[in-house]
């Protein structure tokens, strides 16, 4: 039997969990709403803790109110397996937010995400450093670009 596991991601939200949790079932394939609970009492009292699962991870997107903020010093990388795959969640999770450089994007709730290539362990330590100089140069990752890089 599968062991799940004992640690899931808390995202804090003023507002805004049910919109968020909502919005990221839309997008990963394996994913739903688990629960959507009011708080009873307490400063937050009336608004969401929304339990949600993406790709087998469960999360819980809580409306704590204005006193903290999502950080990109926290972040979820998504493996593709594709350029079809990280051209989707590039898309996806981009629209309405901002990107970044080397695969890096912030949504439009701020959480912040990489979308990579699976086989970039591989083509990093093919060659270290074209691949680094070539992902550098972009923000959406292009896998034929960094397999040229690596064959360089």
């Amino acid at each position: 039997m599968a062991r799940m596991s004992k640690i899931s991601p808390c995202l804090w939200f003023d507002g805004q969990a049910e919109a968020a949790a909502s919005f990221y079932v839309s997008v990963f394939k394996e994913a739903r709403i688990l629960t959507v609970e009011k708080m009873a009492s307490g400063p937050a009292e009336g608004n969401a803790i929304v339990g949600f699962e993406l790709e087998g991870l469960k999360f819980t997107a809580l409306d704590g109110g204005p006193m903290f903020e999502i950080t990109p010093g926290i972040s979820f990388e998504i493996s593709c397996d594709s350029q079809e795959e990280v051209d989707y969640f590039w898309e996806q999770l981009s629209a309405g937010g901002e990107t970044q450089m080397c695969g890096w994007l912030r949504d439009r709730f701020g959480v912040s995400w990489q979308v990579v290539p699976s086989e970039l362990p591989q083509l990093m330590a093919a060659a270290p450093e074209p691949v680094m100089e070539a992902l550098l140069t972009m923000t959406k990752i292009d896998i034929g670009q960094l397999r040229a890089a690596a064959k360089s």
